[in-house]
């Protein structure tokens, strides 16, 4: 396929427009949005960030050309043209589609944090500009967008079915490429302001709303792979037109039933009178309603992404069933599916959640995708509740699930992330499927949105990471620095900038400084380590007498400029031990050092990991190396060396362990 000259395509110029300022949310929490915040450059996730710049976007973008995805919409486009050109849909996967939105969308984001990066040699903006006229020139007259059926409309993907939505159950993920497509389209218009890409969306789900619904004429269907649903909940906020949370809810309150009038074909297969193929199993989590499912089942991305457009939806219409059955699957995720390190998902039969305390170790799948889906997942539910072990569970997630599946240089990935290797896992520079590679490269530019949250008179600092930010707390400027080497140490210096008013400063104290692994019984601390916190105010204590709700520290007061909130986490290694039912980790400890969780990798120990075993009570000391250029801090006994999880497997293949044999239980 030729190379594609991207500067001579044409590059569409967006109209004037203004982008939303009210909280439309719905959540009584409001997100402080990615525009706001400013990560420091050298800081522990502006390294990431930078690492994003240089390496993951680029290198996305390029693969988006190597890998033919900008070819596809080229063909396509030239179909539309002249429907006499017809050639054979020569793609892997028919959501190869999503590769160039999500890279988009982390783009998006990059925009805030480094505005004068350059993509292919040119400015950021410009290259997305003209990346998006690629995609606009595949769009259908009616705006039907799905390249696997446009350049061959009578011999489509395989996968595609036979007439536009026949297969979207099965296999074409029409719906799904809508929904990554609204994803970069709104974060587009935020960072940009620009509706080249937003209008491209807007008419594809125009295009859905007529075509797919419960009225006659439409396909009365479901997405089979989700995230439409998130995609809606985000055009509706950005647009103000009812119809896409609308489209959203139907597309959950369908998921499941079953018309009595379908013929039933097999495997829970059934065909209604029009041709379209209906699914009702576990896998894409269709077994039943949604409002009375209650655990967590099936593809582990697919159920995220569901459980996290439940909550969009929940949000915007106040549907308590919603909140309820939310409320229920998370408890059963963090309470019996959840790996130490934040991921998810069992197996890879399916990519899909295990049976209750099912979470094998050499045999983990934990795809990086459905770590990043727990994100999404559990800071709506903070959004909704206003808890901190909701971000509790979020950090833990981050800090090792996420970011375990993108090297610390941004040039390598992991699909799954297993807590035990025999040697045979390696990083990979990309994928055939690359849903976890562009998958990252749209989340970590995001980041910056998760640190900030307001209600009211009240600003909550969520995640501990070295910025600064400028927001509206009731209605007034606020704008706050904060400086950390979190999560080396403990350490968090927080001054206020703008504040013309009083406001309560609300700090989040995470679980493993309360002495709490994750809000269940899945695992608990293994020693008798007490570790605590202090706060002061411009040099006075805090601590004493101060309040303590729903897991924050609050500061109410009349704040000044230059005011300054030292916080200081007691950051000491702790051996952690698992439920009993947890049959893979019975006799064994994970070590953990604040949000961190570390493993023996087989560089730094002259015995074999997998063999280790820890002392009852090992006296850990703290050192230092560096793994791709960046350094780490380790733990060390006398016996054992660990790194931090998320660096494993950046010097080559071999053994490592989350999960060490404990001494205390031979």
């Amino acid at each position: 396929m030729r190379k594609i000259a991207l500067c001579a395509l044409l590059t569409i110029v967006a109209a004037g427009c203004t982008r939303p300022t009210r909280n439309t949310s719905g959540y009584p929490i409001s997100p402080v949005p990615f525009t706001a915040v400013q990560v420091a450059p050298n800081s522990f996730w502006g390294q990431r960030l930078q690492a994003s710049r240089d390496v993951t976007i680029p290198l996305a973008f390029s693969k988006c050309e190597s890998e033919h995805r900008y070819d596809n919409f080229l063909q396509a486009a030239e179909h539309i043209r002249d429907t006499s050109k017809v050639m054979p849909v020569t793609m892997g996967f028919p959501f190869d589609d999503t590769d160039a939105y999500k890279t988009l969308e982390g783009a998006a984001y990059l925009m805030q944090t480094h505005p004068n990066a350059m993509i292919g040699g040119k400015p950021i903006d410009r290259y997305c500009d003209s990346v998006i006229s690629i995609i606009a020139s595949a769009q259908e007259p009616d705006g039907y967008l799905y390249t696997a059926r446009t350049i061959n409309p009578e011999h489509p993907h395989a996968w595609s079915g036979a007439k536009r939505w026949v297969a979207v159950e099965d296999g074409s993920h029409e719906l799904y490429n809508l929904g990554h497509l609204c994803e970069a389209a709104v974060a587009h218009y935020n960072a940009t302001g620009k509706r080249n890409l937003l209008d491209i969306a807007i008419r594809f789900a125009d295009c859905v709303c007529r075509e797919v619904g419960p009225n006659p004429g439409q396909a009365n269907v479901v997405p089979g792979h989700q995230i439409a649903e998130m995609g809606l909940a985000k055009l509706y906020i950005a647009t103000g037109d009812r119809k896409y949370l609308e489209q959203a809810k139907y597309f959950l309150d369908q998921r499941g039933k079953v018309n009595p009038e379908w013929e039933n074909i097999g495997n829970g297969g059934y065909r209604d009178a029009e041709g379209y193929v209906h699914r009702t199993n576990y896998y894409s989590q269709s077994y039943k309603p949604v409002t009375e499912q209650d655990e967590a089942v099936g593809h582990a991305v697919r159920a995220g992404y569901m459980y996290a457009g439940m909550a969009d939806v929940a949000a915007l219409t106040g549907d308590t069933a919603y909140f309820n059955a939310i409320d229920r699957i998370a408890e059963n995720i963090v309470g019996k599916k959840y790996y130490i390190t934040g991921g998810v998902g069992a197996t890879g039969d399916g990519e899909r959640f295990g049976d209750n305390y099912e979470l094998p170790n050499l045999t983990a799948y934990c795809e990086t995708c459905a770590a990043i889906a727990q994100v999404y997942l559990f800071y709506r539910l903070f959004l909704l509740h206003g808890e901190s072990k909701y971000y509790d569970v979020l950090e833990r997630t981050l800090y090792n699930g996420v970011i375990s599946g993108i090297s610390i240089d941004g040039g390598r990935f992991f699909y799954p992330n297993p807590l035990e290797s025999n040697g045979r896992y390696e990083r990979q520079p990309w994928f055939g499927c690359a849903c976890c590679p562009s998958n990252a490269a749209r989340f970590i530019p995001s980041l910056p949105q998760y640190i900030y949250a307001t209600k009211d008179n009240a600003l909550y600092i969520n995640l501990f990471a070295s910025n600064e930010m400028t927001t509206k707390v009731n209605g007034k400027d606020v704008s706050i620095k904060q400086e950390t080497n979190y999560p080396w140490d403990g350490n968090v210096a927080v001054t206020i900038g703008e504040a013309p008013s009083s406001f309560a400063l609300k700090i989040r104290i995470p679980g493993w400084v309360k002495g709490e692994v994750v809000p269940s019984d899945l695992y608990s601390y293994a020693d008798d380590r007490q570790p605590g916190y202090t706060i002061e105010v411009n040099g006075e204590d805090a601590t004493s007498g101060g309040i303590l709700e729903d897991g924050y520290f609050v500061i109410d007061r009349k704040w000044q400029k230059g005011d300054r909130v030292d916080i200081h986490f007691s950051m000491e290694p702790r051996m952690v031990r698992a439920n009993e039912q947890v049959e893979a980790d019975r006799g064994r400890v994970a070590v953990e050092r604040g949000p961190l969780v570390y493993c023996a990798e087989w560089p730094d120990n002259t015995c074999n990991v997998l063999d280790a075993e820890l002392a009852a009570k090992p006296d850990f000391t703290l050192g230092k190396t560096t793994i791709a250029g960046t350094d780490i801090v380790t733990l060390s006994t006398d016996s054992l060396t660990l790194i931090p999880y998320y660096a494993w497997a950046h010097r080559g293949q071999g053994n490592m362990a989350v999960w060490l044999h404990a001494a205390s239980a031979q």
